[in-house]
């Protein structure tokens, strides 16, 4: 396990000191993967801090130090922040046995988090009746706001309250978010309104406590160990990320089951898929407090990022202000500040803009890859889950992604990228990255090739002035319909014929009166209905009193929902029947064929039903009712100890498997690999060590205007799923070639480089001032 953790990170070994060992991934950007990089950077810097710190002291300036310190505007520690305490060390190790606590609330919190993610959008789609756009505009807009937040936390963190007690109060707020949400998934507590609104209130306050921890705990983690102890410290990164990669991969997997597999309130259980990860979050808490007399707490240091801005707005503002010709013109904008800032700060800054010029494209990947728990969520509603041996849940589908991420880390690291330095290719971060955005792309294009496959087991699409019909001939003998003016049905149809599609019946208005004529055995009979616009209708043709009539029937519009399968019945006996079709589902259908409203079940083989007449009980058996599919059922007679039945499959049932979204999950995961890690490395690479966590602050930030960019676009014009697949994968595309635009004209640089420089030219400028002094004081 240590080999692959190691190889995740194989691109630090440039920045970290060689007597660390490099920590291991434990999510994947922007979901597990991009918060463990996040973590360790800001653990790092923590280290490079502290050792810093501690050869200070060891050279006798504590007084000056401590002096430089409160000058710098940090808060000297109080009582509570007891930074010298030594924590009980866990089972004669080196380890303090506080990381056991923040490890466990870790598992526990990154378990609800996901856990309550992944069946989010079906919550939308099943319990609202929100439709697909409108639940997929609120997931990202959820999702963008919980990349926004920690920018929150890391600011009340180091300027204001400190690591330990931001995690209590916003995991407080956390617990109250998931709580109410909880409670606004009870069908029976008031309407759809309240509903919504408890949702809503949840989600933006888990959202405050998610993001606002995310930036606190593992350095909160760092901060438990002393200084002599970095090996152990680096080792503790390594389980704490698997302790965040185990807290997601299993939730993304059971939480759908506690969905789909368990019914409360007479249907999917969204309470208790939402309970359970509260429940998780009420205990990481509790587990987090009961440690506290244990934990060591550092003061805050203040916030690099409030610096950041404080600058650059001072330096448009003084440029702004200066706009005369008159005045000199300074080589950067940011020089501008230098009446207020260092000359070190605007230094640093300018590394930092430059990486985050080139961020400017990044959104557009976490628009796609986001896409995840929402689109490719509800595609996968739409298709046959059947394994076999096991059937998945449409959300569970996403929990492809951390596992494929453990696969491709080593398998990149070990084989691919050996193999291309060997082909003497210069595959550099930029180009890395660029082929993460190629591979996105691509993966999207597959997913619109399995969208286009999925759809033509759907209905025509409906629009005014027209309708669908077929005709269901339950008489012993063909019948030749005709419908006034009109040429649909060319040939007779057939007695118990199962119609291969719908016609299309054109009309004159939003509805209209039509004659229809019937030919049984020399007889001509006539009916008129009146049929609506953007309907689907059944003519159900039946013998009665030694002759023929008809009824019109209204059939479903669209597939059942969640990969639900429909079923209604059609009573042909002569008298009134109570159908049991499993323990929880009952249904009364009148005589003379008379036609039940249509039932919602799950997939499954339906052969233990009952059927109860006048005369007794009969079995009733009715088969596979696949995925996706509408069936009527027609009872016809009583044979024996049982009833007759025939089958018409009204919709199709869902044809293509979900097996056939394993290559754009591969794709996906492959691209996060080159992209996320890489891009991370890089920016990290390129900006002097006082500036990472304003690069955290800023590749947070691309995930969040990617998933609002998402929003945008499934709210601003509706397309046909497949082509929205393809219109993002072109916007990726073109994205991507700029990009690659941009990263040519980059030149690298080495912070450390540049920082010495700077050293030595303040020093020689400070040699030239005193020379100047000395030799006028001679004159």
């Amino acid at each position: 396990m240590q080999v692959l953790l190691w190889h995740s990170f194989f691109v630090l070994d440039h920045f970290t000191a060689s007597s660390m060992e490099i920590p291991p991934p434990g999510e994947t950007p922007p979901t597990r993967f991009f918060e463990t990089c996040c973590r360790y950077f800001r653990a790092t810097e923590l280290e490079s801090s502290n050792a810093q710190e501690a050869e200070g002291m060891a050279e006798g300036d504590d007084m000056l130090q401590a002096a430089k310190d409160v000058q710098a505007g940090d808060d000297p520690p109080k009582g509570d922040f007891p930074v010298q305490k030594k924590s009980p060390k866990l089972c004669g190790s080196n380890y303090p046995l506080s990381i056991a606590f923040i490890v466990v609330n870790e598992f526990c919190e990154r378990f609800s988090y996901y856990g309550m993610k992944a069946v989010l959008t079906l919550y939308f789609l099943s319990f609202f009746h929100w439709d697909e756009n409108l639940s997929t505009a609120v997931y990202h807009a959820f999702s963008a706001l919980c990349y926004f937040t920690p920018v929150i936390g890391a600011i009340m963190a180091d300027s204001w309250l400190g690591k330990y007690k931001t995690i209590i109060y916003l995991s407080i707020v956390y617990v109250v978010g998931h709580l109410i949400k909880s409670v606004g998934a009870i069908p029976s507590l008031g309407n759809q309104a309240v509903h919504v609104i408890l949702s809503m209130v949840g989600l933006f306050l888990i959202a405050l406590g998610t993001g606002g921890i995310k930036p606190c705990v593992s350095a909160f983690g760092g901060d438990q160990f002393e200084e002599e102890h970095t090996s152990e410290r680096s080792k503790f990164f390594s389980i704490f990320y698997l302790s965040i990669n185990a807290g997601s991969l299993i939730s993304t997997f059971v939480t759908p089951v506690l969905r789909g597999d368990v019914k409360c309130f007479g249907e999917d259980c969204y309470a208790l898929a939402f309970g359970v990860p509260a429940v998780l979050m009420v205990l990481a808490l509790v587990v987090f407090i009961a440690g506290s007399g244990l934990y060591r707490k550092r003061p805050p240091q203040g916030n690099v990022l409030l610096e950041v801005c404080k600058c650059i707005c001072f330096a448009i503002k003084n440029r702004l202000k200066n706009r005369s010709s008159q005045i000199p013109k300074r080589d950067h904008w940011l020089d501008w500040a230098s009446e207020k800032y260092s000359k070190q700060l605007i230094g640093e800054i300018k590394m930092v803009t430059r990486v985050l010029f080139l961020f400017i494209p990044l959104p557009m990947f976490w628009a796609l890859f986001d896409q995840q728990g929402s689109r490719w969520t509800l595609q996968a509603t739409k298709m046959n889950a059947d394994f076999g041996i096991y059937v998945l849940q449409p959300d569970q589908m996403q929990f492809l992604n951390p596992l494929l991420i453990l696969v491709f880390i080593p398998l990149f690291d070990l084989g691919l990228y050996p193999l291309i330095n060997m082909s003497k290719f210069n595959f550099t971060p930029i180009r890395k990255m660029a082929t993460g955005m190629i591979l996105a792309g691509m993966a999207f294009g597959l997913a619109a090739a399995v969208e286009v496959k999925i759809n033509e087991t759907d209905l025509p699409r409906l629009v005014p002035e027209e309708s669908l019909i077929r005709v269901l001939n339950l008489a012993k003998n063909p019948v030749q319909v005709t419908i006034q003016d009109r040429d649909l049905f060319q040939q007779p149809v057939e007695a118990f014929q199962n119609p291969a599609e719908y016609s299309k019946l054109i009309l004159n208005g939003e509805q209209q009166s039509l004659h229809f004529t019937l030919q049984y055995q020399g007889l001509s009979l006539a009916f008129n209905y009146t049929v609506k616009e953007k309907s689907v209708y059944s003519l159900i043709v039946f013998e009665a009193e030694e002759s023929l009539s008809s009824h019109l029937i209204t059939d479903l519009e669209a597939k059942p929902e969640n990969g639900l399968t429909a079923v209604r019945f059609i009573n042909g006996l002569s008298q009134d029947v109570n159908l049991t079709i499993d323990s929880e589902q009952f249904i009364a259908v009148q005589k003379n064929y008379s036609a039940s409203e249509y039932l919602l079940l799950k997939r499954d083989k339906y052969n233990d039903g009952k059927c109860i007449t006048e005369t007794g009980e009969f079995t009733l058996e009715l088969g596979l009712l696949d995925f996706g599919a509408s069936y009527t059922i027609v009872i016809t007679n009583v044979f024996g100890d049982a009833v007759k039945a025939w089958k018409s499959e009204d919709i199709k049932a869902n044809d293509v498997h979900m097996a056939w979204q394993l290559p754009q999950y591969l794709l996906i995961s492959a691209a996060e690999v080159m992209f996320s890690i890489t891009g991370l490395a890089f920016s990290y690479s390129q900006s002097p060590a006082s500036m990472k966590s304003v690069l955290q602050a800023g590749w947070l930030l691309t995930v969040a205007v990617g998933n609002a960019l998402v929003l945008v676009v499934a709210q601003a014009a509706p397309i046909a799923q497949w082509a929205e697949f393809v219109l993002f994968a072109l916007l990726l595309f073109a994205v991507c070639i700029i990009f690659s635009f941009m990263g040519y004209s980059y030149v690298s640089v080495n912070p450390e480089d540049l920082e010495e420089k700077e050293e030595k030219r303040e020093i020689s400028s400070s040699g030239n001032m005193i020379n100047l002094v000395t030799q006028k004081t001679k004159l």
